[in-house]
């Protein structure tokens, strides 16, 4: 489950090297040179959501591991609840978190239409949208009457069993004029106002009918104002409102102002913006809770291509200086009120399934990137303007970091590429699909036999983007770490739009990224007398976090002895980051290779990552055996 980072209970995950040292050298070594493939990244994202659809499944559905699970979801209450998303791992479907990914999916088709056409995936990004709006529409059964979640998480979470053999309780839960929910209720009436505007030059009635129910859904959020997880309490462990809910009623009346044009939710955001917070917040989150950057990056835009904001337009300002705040800070130029960055160059707000906030920051700098070209401006930061070709190589950064292009050469998307998280916090993936294993697994026999098991997923869910990396840039690969190796919907919506942005940039656009670091570590390509080793030291990158700039450092050890090299031992002297490849050893400043690593053949390579600011470090070798004796 995603949490709220002031909610969340901060554990720190051991740093781990990967199971297979020619594994991630191989991955480590390609990853930084290597393009991309966002496009077949954007393709893998819509795939995760139809991995997490509840319900009856089509015929035509890509996911063919998956079968129809909760078919009666809402028959105990009398209401048809069949339908929409799986959160993350679990079986429960929760409104809220929910109705924020269809609000970002949507709002990555109205960004990047052309971009998700050009990769043959725009109708297909409908579809994800309208799985869960069908769903939101069938749950508001009333005008003041919105369910919002179906299952409880504590008993769902003690079984570990497939969707479509559910025996926990399904449980609907709603919020009406004696149960407030304005937070829940908002945000889905954000859902559907910003899809209404998607669909409307495709589907105008279906566009009606979703409007609709966004006005409905904001009046009621704004009529009967209260905490969602005040009346919810099944919700509140898991999903907790931390942020209160004036930002979704705020981030609502925007999405409905871009939905219909009408000046009266402009007035809205702009009577209630200080009371709100929305011009008083400064925020370093975009998340599923809070969702002050976000709101603020939608409203600069009337700022930027929309006029300038006529009346509003001083209010409408105000909201772009705290956007811009975000954006800054993201970007390491925001005075000192950074975000943080890890050694490797990734954006870190919590240890808790950090990639949720690496996603949406990602978006918002896309997003505004490309309302500066349209608008020929520039971000102006405390430290220096930034022109939208850096903001777009941040990004691009960002989203190579989760493809592979970071120091375990790991791709944090599953099925992206050969190197990727095989034990995911997942219940379907984990357990053998109903069409390869017919029998029924029980609640704990699933526990038993499949949460402990060492073995990899039998089912690869593609495109889910797992929690990812520590502070450190270390990952732990195991089922049971659900901080790190359990995706979310939260998590996957808002990138799947930057992967199809990204597909439509240039092969060359890296021609707008920083230039390249002046300090250059020692490369030594021809081996000291005597020794059996070749050293190559280069820099395959840079950046600046907090001032201190560092870099990842990749050393090749070539054997040109003519012999396999066993029981090698090197020392490494000025090392101040984290190491890839090879295992500390008993002696100070003295590494090996891991036990698994038998021998270095003759003609082979051993590739070594480390990342430091300051100086190189200097390698040299102890010690070693070759066959020859």
């Amino acid at each position: 489950m995603a949490r709220l980072t002031t909610m969340a209970t901060k554990t720190q995950a051991t740093l781990a090297v990967a199971a297979s040292f020619l594994l991630l050298a191989a991955a480590a070594a390609s990853a930084s040179s290597a393009p991309f493939d966002y496009a077949g990244a954007f393709d893998k994202c819509l795939q995760f959501f139809e991995a997490q659809r509840s319900g009856k499944l089509p015929a035509d559905r890509r996911v063919q591991w998956r079968g129809d699970s909760a078919l009666k979801d809402g028959y105990l209450q009398g209401v048809d609840l069949v339908g929409g998303y799986y959160d993350s791992g679990d079986h429960v479907k929760f409104g809220f978190p929910m109705a924020y990914a269809v609000t970002m999916l949507a709002w990555g088709v109205l960004e990047f239409e052309k971009e998700m056409m050009a990769a043959n995936n725009h109708q297909r990004a409908l579809d994800a949208i309208r799985w869960g709006t069908n769903y939101f529409v069938k749950a508001h059964t009333e005008p003041n009457v919105l369910w919002v979640q179906v299952g409880d998480g504590d008993s769902d979470h003690l079984c570990w069993e497939r969707a479509e053999d559910m025996s926990t309780p399904r449980t609907a839960f709603k919020i009406d004029t004696n149960h407030a929910g304005s937070e829940v209720a908002a945000e889905t009436a954000a859902a559907l106002a910003a899809a209404s505007k998607a669909f409307r030059p495709y589907d105008s009635m279906y566009a009606d009918l979703l409007l609709l129910h966004a006005k409905q859904l904001f009046t009621f959020a704004d009529t009967f104002r209260g905490r969602y997880d005040d009346s919810l309490l099944s919700a509140k462990k898991f999903y907790p409102s931390g942020s209160g809910y004036e930002d979704e009623l705020l981030w609502a009346a925007a999405w409905l102002h871009e939905a219909t044009g009408d000046e009266k939710y402009l007035q809205y955001v702009s009577q209630n913006a200080e009371n709100f917070g929305g011009i008083g917040m400064s925020m370093l989150e975009f998340s599923w809770d809070n969702k002050y950057a976000g709101l603020q990056v939608l409203l600069s835009k009337a700022v930027l291509t929309g006029g300038g904001g006529g009346e509003y337009a001083d209010t409408l300002r105000q909201y772009q200086a705290k956007a811009e705040f975000f954006l800054c800070a993201c970007l390491q130029k925001n005075g000192g009120h950074n975000m943080k960055l890890t050694p490797g160059g990734l954006l870190h707000v919590d240890e808790w399934n950090n990639m949720q906030y690496v996603s949406s920051a990602t978006f918002l700098l896309t997003v505004y990137a490309d309302y500066l070209v349209a608008s020929h401006g520039a971000l102006r930061c405390p430290d220096g303007e930034v022109n939208p070709g850096e903001m777009v190589w941040f990004a691009r950064s960002q989203a190579d970091y989760v493809l592979g292009k970071n120091p375990r050469g790991m791709s944090y998307m599953v099925g992206y590429g050969s190197y990727f998280p095989t034990h995911v916090h997942h219940r379907g993936a984990s357990i053998p699909s109903v069409y390869a294993m017919e029998s029924v697994v029980g609640c704990m026999d699933g526990f038993d036999r499949y949460f402990n098991s060492k073995g990899a997923d039998p089912n690869v869910l593609n495109g889910a983007v797992v929690g990812g990396p520590d502070a450190n840039d270390g990952f732990v690969d195991d089922r049971c770490n659900y901080q790190q190796a359990e995706p979310t919907l939260a998590g996957n919506a808002p990138i799947c739009g930057v992967f199809s942005r990204l597909a439509s940039e240039p092969a060359d656009a890296s021609d707008n990224s920083p230039p390249a670091p002046s300090y250059s570590p020692p490369q030594d390509s021809s081996p000291s007398k005597g020794s059996p080793l070749e050293f190559v030291h280069t820099v395959s990158n840079s950046w600046t976090t907090n001032g201190v700039e560092y870099y990842r450092h990749v050393v090749t050890a070539k054997n040109t002895c003519g012999h396999p090299i066993t029981y090698l031992k090197l020392h490494v002297k000025g090392l101040s980051g984290p190491i890839y490849g090879v295992l500390a050893a008993k002696e100070k400043d003295t590494y090996e290779l891991p036990a698994w690593v038998t021998s270095l053949a003759a003609g082979e390579q051993l590739t070594i990552v480390y990342i430091q600011g300051g100086p190189a470090a200097k390698f040299s070798l102890v010690s070693y055996k070759t066959a020859s004796g």
